[in-house]
């Protein structure tokens, strides 16, 4: 019978992105981080795939979070607005289970093969908006342009978040960024 090990998943997690942050992605292996957090390589595996994995588990859920969201916000909203809100709510939610978030970007930052998954991540979270837009009544190029706008919006108040000194509430970032970018839309719109 296995043999319950506390805080298992949150040490290998540690381990990993204080190594990945001294070593280098790359330049770590799973024994390495099994060993930095004392534990052992089943264990590893119990939770992780592999050592991306450590940096991307349980982000698969964020898309069907998202979704699930904008698919479920008031139907008196058009699609910008229901997505926003929708974005809103699941950022209030990620920034209080994502651990290590600070150091997980800039190891992300500094690996080519790392940036690539987290741009997947981001494009199956717009896919995930894109159909729930549509499922709403969008028009297919109006479901996918407004997907793709507000995952750079989720981006970039996620980003403040973690730069944020003050404790602002990620909602509150969220919404000065959207109104940033709908205060710099509103020239071209006049100009039209």
């Amino acid at each position: 019978m296995p043999r319950w090990i506390p805080r298992a998943e949150e040490r290998l997690r540690d381990a990993a992105v204080e190594l990945f942050a001294e070593r280098g992605f790359e330049n770590v292996t799973v024994a390495d981080i099994t060993e930095r957090a004392g534990l052992t390589r089943r264990t590893f595996s119990r939770y992780f795939t592999d050592k991306r994995d450590v940096l991307f588990a349980g982000s698969e859920q964020l898309a069907d979070a998202v979704r699930d969201a904008v698919a479920g916000a008031d139907e008196a909203l058009p699609p910008w607005q229901a997505t926003a809100t929708a974005l809103r709510h699941v950022g209030d939610q990620l920034v209080r289970t994502v651990p290590t978030a600070g150091p997980r970007r800039v190891v992300i930052r500094a690996s080519p093969e790392l940036q690539e998954r987290e741009r997947t991540k981001f494009a199956l979270v717009a896919s995930a908006i894109a159909d729930a837009l549509r499922e709403r009544g969008a028009s297919g190029p109006v479901a996918a342009m407004l997907a793709e706008v507000s995952v750079a919006a989720l981006r970039a108040a996620f980003d403040r978040w973690l730069d944020d000194t003050a404790g602002t509430a990620f909602s509150s970032l969220f919404d000065d960024v959207t109104a940033e970018l709908l205060a710099e839309l509103e020239p071209a719109r006049s100009v039209r």
